[in-house]
């Protein structure tokens, strides 16, 4: 059968809704991994044990949707970004936010900041750090 361009079939439209269907179902599948967003460290706080050892205590939000999006870890690092030592976070915390979580950890003599990050199971680093003024513990 041979059209007239202005008896063309309406293929344009129909794929344009098509597309339509695709893009609102790609978004509600997606939905909770965008809205969970990054993990921010809200506050800190440092106490010196004895030597090189101290305890972090360190206050963590995110908006955790489960299992497929969490907070993971929280990193302590010195200020040229090397991973001093990090805080594995085994599980969600969906009904428990914000929430603190403690580290032991050496960190070496005459290191004067450190900073604290914070990690989600989708989009990794980038939420807000927290810098963290280390006692002195040359005595």
């Amino acid at each position: 059968m041979q059209f007239e361009s202005s008896q063309q079939p309406n293929k344009p439209k129909r794929t344009t809704q098509f597309l339509r269907v695709v893009a609102i179902a790609v978004s509600i599948i997606t939905m909770n991994y965008v809205h969970a967003g990054k993990a921010d460290v809200l506050n800190a706080t440092i106490k010196h044990l004895g030597g090189d050892r101290y305890r972090i205590d360190t206050t963590v939000k995110h908006e955790d949707a489960g299992w497929d999006h969490y907070a993971d870890r929280w990193d302590v690092l010195d200020t040229d970004g090397n991973v001093l030592d990090s805080r594995v976070l085994a599980h969600p915390h969906d009904n428990e936010q914000p929430f603190t979580r403690s580290l032991t950890l050496s960190i070496p003599a005459g290191m004067t900041t450190v900073i604290i990050r914070a990690n989600d199971s989708v989009h990794g680093l980038g939420g807000v750090e927290f810098e963290l003024a280390v006692p002195d513990n040359a005595k």
